[in-house]
């Protein structure tokens, strides 16, 4: 009786927690009406920026001003692959340093100050280069959230099709609603020319409220598209990873066998049984997390920094990551390992 008092204790204290955060995020989100609609401090080059008919918007933040070299990497890729990309800072200044970095891969540089997180500097690099153009085929969305790519994204940039889909994601997830991610998004002509396109980044303000960012917004995007009446779809599909779970990991091992013991391989028995829970109890879990070994052998050329910095979802198996990301591409990149050894605090990646 005592703990089921207590377990409803907590409950409704969590259901008060909910109901106060989206109070202070609704409080935000009028205050953002008295906040400069443009957050944007600096700019290279100062004339017009000159874009071809594939454009990236890649969104970046580092409090020193500095561009590592994960991220450099990720802008040299998306240059490779014939986008002219524009890159958004968040972080309130640029060193330099890192400015001489991206401009052979850049058309342009924007710096501004952190208020609206992402969407915010989405927002400003879509009106600051008027986009769509009368030229423009596709817009691509990215964000320094993940690490690599590891390997050329051609083939990735291939697949996107807008004669079957209008919008599409790396991966999506059916999390609070279903949407596709935004760390990598992908518009094609007819949702660039729509209402429905043109409503929603209208719509988007300088918050500071990052749960507003996160269901107004990432899952807004994808839900305004869909009501627009356009497809969306996603390159690693969420049903596919699930489906692709290996199913020796679901069956238990036998006592009397010496591997029974191997912590390494109880990690994977315990995650992929948590995977296997979630589904048939229709619980959602977030792709580039929990389905993360899937995506990596699917062919997915990066893994989430979140992940391997902080593990927020507590991911029984992730310490396997460099042995599958060798197996799938043939190496890690010393761009992530650099990363890693600067960020990591009390935990061995």
């Amino acid at each position: 009786m005592i703990r089921a008092f207590w377990m409803r204790a907590v409950a409704l204290t969590a259901r008060i927690i909910r109901w106060i955060l989206r109070q202070l995020a609704w409080l935000d989100y009028m205050a953002s009406f008295l906040r400069k609609p443009s957050q944007i401090i600096a700019k290279w080059p100062h004339g017009e920026i000159t874009v071809g008919p594939k454009v990236a918007v890649f969104i970046h933040f580092d409090g020193q001003g500095e561009v590592r070299d994960y991220t450099l990497q990720y802008v040299r890729a998306l240059h490779a692959a014939g986008l002219s990309v524009l890159f958004v800072t968040n972080s309130g200044k640029l060193k330099p340093a890192a400015l001489e970095r991206l401009k052979p891969y850049c058309a342009g540089v924007l710096v501004r100050r952190n208020i609206g997180y992402d969407f915010g500097a989405m927002r400003e690099g879509l009106e600051y280069l008027g986009l769509p153009r009368a030229n423009t085929e596709m817009v691509v969305i990215a964000n320094d959230s993940i690490y690599g790519p590891f390997g050329p994204l051609d083939e990735a940039i291939a697949r996107i099709d807008f004669s079957k889909a209008d919008f599409w994601g790396a991966t999506d997830s059916w999390m609070e609603r279903y949407h596709i991610q935004s760390y990598l998004v992908a518009a094609g002509p007819k949702v660039l020319a729509s209402k429905a396109w043109r409503d929603f980044w209208k719509g988007v303000r300088p918050v500071k409220a990052k749960s507003w960012v996160v269901f107004k917004y990432e899952v807004g995007l994808t839900q305004a598209i869909v009501r627009g009446g356009f497809a969306v779809d996603a390159l690693w599909r969420y049903h596919d990873l699930i489906r692709s779970v290996n199913t020796a990991f679901l069956m238990e091992p036998r006592k009397d066998l010496p591997q029974s013991a191997e912590p390494m391989l109880s990690m994977r028995f315990i995650h992929a049984h948590r995977i296997r829970h979630n589904t048939a109890t229709r619980t959602p879990l977030n792709p580039t997390s929990d389905l993360w070994r899937q995506l990596i052998q699917a062919g997915f050329p990066f893994i989430k920094r979140e992940l391997l910095r902080d593990n927020p979802s507590h991911v029984a198996d992730i310490i396997d990551w460099r042995d599958e990301v060798k197996k799938r591409f043939g190496t890690v990149p010393e761009a992530i390992e650099l990363d890693l050894r600067r960020v990591m605090r009390n935990r061995v990646s």
